[in-house]
């Protein structure tokens, strides 16, 4: 449309901090080098650090490289203020009024790089300085992880940001969504007419997730002991991998539509009584051990870990969605750190085919379909084949994809999230209903751990884990694919 409005202005609260040097800088400049970015993008710097202008901008150079960035660092400018001061947010009204005078701009963008424990003042200092009425543009919001630490300061968290933005205005990322191979789930299912017809209880015996990482908490031993594995990597992560292999088909690939299917997913997961978390769940913790050739120190070695924690670094669950495409069907997942590499993996085992026609030692393993989110991204099946030769010999074979073979590179998370925030598209990012159903879930295990007498089960860096994640799955005739 003619005369139309272009560009944004992105306001980063806690502009200081790793998350925008590591992160959102670098994002920027990727979408400016792609030509994503419709008009100018300004950035405007929040913090507590007594900083001008200039001096912002020479901080981000000294953390921040690559082709771009000083185009982008170019056209930042930086407010100090203090979270809980409301001359700050009047100083950074002013500035964009400022800004928003000598260009034109669709609107602004707040992101939230700024600790948890700071939202309810930021949502606040936004809301009493008028910064979040949609007057000549847009207003959102993006909120980084962890959003609550339990479903009720999630719900508390949900009304302070609703006294001053709508649910329309509000973006909770979680990284993992915009990561190719998360969003490819969504198009190997329902691009492709051979597989949904078999996506369910008839003929997918059961499914494993797994997020493993070989570091440890390395700088975050603080937050580590609030939150744990469990709230960490499983209330967001895994749950939203679970909710998009489990999911319906929505109606149309637009926002509330595949979010709809997603909350019914974590809607339908039948919560354990606090009895049966002991037989449904395994939490861990790492001591000493080696990876990668080197000793490593364990959790409780770890800085500002207490000396006896019993925080635990690791979570396998097992869990079932209570519906007809999913009844009786497992859902394994499992994360945890100083595991022996850092791999991201669902696996679809499809249920055994009958195997009367071939000798006894000729059993096949089940097909199995394991889509690769990191570090090597692609989609393996394994299926059956014939050795060739006169006996009748069997052997699993592989046909793989992989996503190098596109032969160019991939949208990092931060890109994706970031540009679909600018041009208001949520569908990667989590409702108020969708947050508060997966704490439903972390909060019922929580419940029950609180009632064991042993603490985690400690398991040596660099393994797999507690030898009791292994028996989850042994249980019940299964093992682990990843090992």
């Amino acid at each position: 449309m003619s005369g139309a409005k272009e560009g944004a202005i992105l306001v980063v609260f806690g502009a200081t901090g790793d998350l925008t040097h590591r992160k959102l800088i670098p994002a920027v400049a990727e979408l400016r080098r792609a030509g994503l970015l419709k008009g100018a993008l300004e950035i405007v710097g929040y913090a507590r650090q007594d900083l001008d202008d200039a001096s912002f901008r020479d901080l981000l150079r000294q953390t921040v490289e690559g082709d771009g960035t000083d185009d982008v660092i170019a056209s930042t400018c930086y407010v100090r203020g203090d979270f809980r001061d409301a001359a700050g947010y009047e100083q950074l009204a002013k500035r964009l009024q400022e800004i928003e005078r000598g260009g034109s701009y669709a609107g602004r963008l707040y992101y939230l790089a700024a600790p948890p424990s700071f939202y309810t003042d930021i949502f606040r200092g936004i809301g009493a300085a008028g910064l979040a009425k949609e007057e000549g543009g847009f207003r959102r919001i993006v909120v980084e992880k962890p959003f609550g630490g339990d479903l009720a300061t999630a719900q508390e968290l949900n009304a302070e940001l609703h006294e001053v933005f709508d649910e329309k205005q509000v973006f909770r990322i979680d990284h993992y969504l915009g990561k190719e191979t998360v969003q490819n789930i969504l198009v190997l299912r329902f691009a492709n007419g051979i597989f949904e017809p078999l996506w369910n209880r008839r003929y997918i015996d059961h499914v494993q997730i797994t997020v493993a990482e070989s570091l440890g908490v390395e700088h975050r031993g603080r937050y580590y002991e609030e939150a744990g594995a469990l709230r960490d990597m499983m209330q967001n992560h895994l749950l939203q991998l679970m909710t998009l292999i489990a999911m319906e088909p929505p109606v149309a690939f637009e926002a509330d539509a595949v979010r709809n299917e997603k909350v019914k997913v974590l809607r339908a997961i039948r919560l354990p009584a606090p009895h049966e978390v002991p037989r449904l769940t395994v939490r861990g913790q790492y001591g000493k051990g080696e990876i990668g050739g080197e000793r490593v120190p364990g959790y409780r070695q770890e800085p500002d870990v207490a000396p006896d924690s019993n925080r635990e670094t690791f979570a396998a669950l097992k869990l079932h969605v209570e519906n007809w495409r999913w009844a009786d069907v497992p859902f394994y997942l499992r994360t945890g750190k100083r595991l022996q590499q850092r791999a991201s993996e669902i696996s679809v085992q499809f249920q055994r085919a009958p195997q009367r026609l071939f000798p006894r030692e000729a059993r096949l393993k089940p097909n199995v379909l394991r889509l690769r989110i990191q570090p090597d991204e692609g989609i393996t099946l394994s299926v059956g084949a014939k050795v060739p030769g006169m006996k009748i010999e069997l052997r699993d074979v592989e046909m793989e994809f992989d996503y190098d073979s596109f032969g160019q590179r991939g949208t990092e998370a931060y890109e994706r999230l970031l540009h679909d925030a600018l041009i208001g598209d949520s569908t990667l990012f989590t409702r108020k209903d969708e947050v508060e159903a997966a704490w439903q879930v972390v909060d019922a295990i929580e419940r029950g751990w609180q009632q064991e007498e042993s603490g985690p089960e400690i398991y040596p860096a660099g393994s797999w884990g507690p030898e009791s994640a292994d028996e989850l799955l042994h249980h019940d005739g299964r093992r682990w694919h990843l090992r």
